[in-house]
């Protein structure tokens, strides 16, 4: 997940080592909801659920890994796309469980659209203007990610305090560290930013995996 590629050595080596990481926690992660959801005999709608959110995981690992792990310029280029596309599939992806799997309400639904209709918004205007709007993605994604708050009152019934205790610490964890997203004066600032969202992550892992049961 990066805004820019002008990191030296040293520095893309921890960006790259840290997100290489989350990959693979990524891919575990996939596996322990799969196979809990089947020792569960969940229905269709909670497995696809668990499989889209595990499957963005692994994208927005998978991207950020590839993009500042490969050092050639041409190849930057569809990296960095990839790259941000793969933010919006997180964002989407991570509210998948929440709503059609603890909530399946209209409202949750409804969100749902709203959701991934920004996702695609996003993604398309990241594949034409990657190198441009960066302050409005910003806003973007933290705004897709606070909306949350539209069902929080549907979340608090439905989802014990430990779930959702966990699912707010992850959502502060992100919105902290884009301190440090834009801070590139300090050094580290984006191996430090992709802490933060290997930390966010897990809690929203941990949410999704502990507490997300069918109504």
């Amino acid at each position: 997940m990066s805004m820019s590629n002008s990191y030296g050595f040293k520095e893309e080596v921890a960006n790259a080592i840290s997100h290489g990481v989350g990959l693979i926690l990524g891919i575990v992660g996939l596996v322990l909801l799969l196979v809990k959801a089947v020792d569960q005999q969940a229905d269709a709608l909670t497995i696809t659920s668990m499989s889209i959110y595990g499957g963005s995981m692994i994208a927005l690992f998978l991207a950020s890994t590839l993009y500042h792990a490969i050092p050639y310029r041409r190849a930057k280029r569809w990296l960095k796309t990839f790259d941000h596309c793969a933010i919006y599939l997180l964002i989407a992806g991570s509210y998948t469980p929440f709503l059609l799997v603890s909530l399946r309400t209209p409202l949750a639904v409804g969100l749902m659209i709203v959701i991934w209709s920004l996702a695609l918004i996003g993604i398309l205007m990241k594949i034409a203007f990657v190198y441009r709007f960066k302050k409005l993605s910003l806003v973007t994604y933290l705004t897709m990610g606070w909306l949350s708050l539209i069902v929080i009152y549907q979340l608090a019934i439905h989802l014990e305090v430990g779930g959702l205790t966990l699912l707010a610490a992850g959502g502060l964890i992100y919105s902290l560290g884009v301190i440090f997203y834009v801070a590139k004066r300090i050094p580290y600032n984006h191996a430090i930013w992709h802490a933060f969202v290997l930390a966010g992550c897990a809690c929203h892992f941990l949410a999704i995996y502990l507490y997300v049961e069918p109504i």
